[in-house]
């Protein structure tokens, strides 16, 4: 019976479902519906309301593509029971404690569970330590369904590699890793999923490979970030500007061209949570990995820090100072503020008296005020500052000229802190700036 599944599906005769319709979910939904029947189903049933009015939230793949998309939108469970082929692909993030939080998972698998009918295939795509599919998912499934793993249905892994906001590395252009429980599942998965990746995929020998691969990916870019972000914090004491080093040193062939900067959003600085709490479990503490999260997780107080220094190298104030913050989503051009480190700058200077004024033309309003009580200012009223962080590199940012900036402060010296280090630092020093990039 699963061997036929892909023809079926090919053929009208089965549907996919894709379970969690965000930044990950909502492109995967839209994607399969160009070539198959697809279910979309989100608990939030605000979201799908959204998405029913031809609304895209997520900026990933625009209103037309939503408005035109065959994907049938719901918020009812009962639904799932009319596909085969399901896709899980909630988010997992962290707790404060920085311990794994399956709470979205596991919910998933227990709503899939009481719908899930024989012969199908889940595949969960969530970002996982090693064995969370086949130990915590699978039993999940068998205990809500009454169904045997392995026999009534069977399941797979596929990691998403979707990078939020960037439109050069999209789903079909970058090769997606597929797994299964067994060979049969493997290929039906792989075929399924080759219907929309034109990269092609990558057969991994097992799922606990594949859920390896994933937090080793963003596990790698952490830790490269992290050196950087330390050699910053070495030559900003040195008196040298990193980025200048950075861009000598990248004259080699093989220099890796990583930059400091704030490391945050629902990937990079979660995944190797995950990667580390399962080696603990193991009887293994790491050392590298988690000396780099301490690092990226300290970037927003050490930029609130030099902010803080460079106000009193301007003889200003510090409690009360007019501070405005440009940017506030965790990657630039993204309304994503998930885990945004941009948070931690005004948490610490909170610490010092200072209630910044934050901007972003970008982020999801409602989503910042209710999860961090922020609430977002227009640009135009931005007047009479004594600071200026330039913290996430959004276009609207990028454009900005020295003009654009100069109207942005009050009397005294300027203090701009380009934490991207967007701008020419010898053009904003010339011009009496007090200037500090990581």
């Amino acid at each position: 019976m699963f061997s036929f599944l892909y023809e079926k599906l090919l053929a009208g005769e089965e549907n996919i479902s894709v379970i969690g319709l965000g930044y990950v979910g909502l492109p995967l939904a839209a994607a399969f519906a160009k070539k198959v029947n697809v279910i979309g189903f989100d608990l939030n049933a605000e979201k799908i309301n959204v998405y029913k009015q031809g609304i895209d939230p997520t900026h990933e793949i625009g209103d037309e593509a939503v408005k035109s998309s065959s994907v049938k939108f719901t918020a009812n469970p009962e639904e799932l029971r009319k596909a085969k082929f399901h896709v899980v692909a909630v988010p997992t993030p962290v707790k404060e404690n920085h311990l794994p939080d399956l709470s979205m998972i596991e919910n998933a698998s227990r709503i899939l569970g009481r719908n899930l009918v024989k012969y199908s295939v889940a595949v969960f795509e969530s970002t996982v330590s090693p064995g969370v599919t086949e130990e915590i998912c699978a039993p999940i499934l068998e205990r809500e369904s009454g169904l045997v793993c392995g026999t009534d249905f069977k399941i797979a892994y596929s990691p998403e590699r979707i990078n939020p906001g960037d439109k050069v590395h999209r789903l079909e252009t970058i090769t997606k890793i597929v797994s299964g429980m067994d060979s049969e599942t493997l290929e039906c998965v792989a075929n399924v999923y080759s219907l929309i990746i034109k990269a092609g995929v990558y057969r991994a020998e097992s799922i606990r490979v594949a859920e390896a691969a994933k937090v080793i990916e963003n596990s790698q870019r952490d830790i490269n970030i992290a050196f950087m972000n330390e050699l910053s914090m070495i030559f900003n004491k040195m008196g040298i500007d990193t980025k200048s080093v950075l861009e000598a040193a990248g004259t080699k062939w093989n220099f890796l061209n990583f930059r400091p900067g704030l490391v945050g959003g629902h990937c990079i600085g979660v995944d190797p949570y995950y990667l580390t709490y399962k080696a603990e479990t193991v009887g293994y503490i790491s050392q590298v990995i988690l000396a780099g999260r301490r690092i990226n997780d300290g970037m927003g107080k050490y930029v609130a820090e030099n902010c803080v220094k460079s106000l009193i190298a301007a003889d200003k104030t510090v409690k009360n100072a007019r501070v405005a913050v440009l940017g506030f989503a965790f990657k630039e051009n993204c309304p994503d503020t998930r885990n945004t480190k941009v948070f931690d700058i005004i948490t610490e200077l909170g610490e010092y008296g200072i209630v910044p004024v934050v901007v972003d033309p970008k982020a999801d309003a409602k989503e910042a005020e209710r999860l961090y009580g922020v609430k977002f200012s227009n640009i135009n009223d931005v007047k009479d500052m004594d600071v200026i962080i330039l913290a996430v590199a959004h276009a609207e940012f990028c454009r900005l000229t020295m003009n654009d900036i100069d109207v942005l402060f009050g009397k005294g010296q300027k203090v701009l802190i380009d934490v991207k280090g967007l701008l020419n630092r010898k053009e904003y020093e010339a011009a009496g700036y007090i200037y500090w990039r990581l």
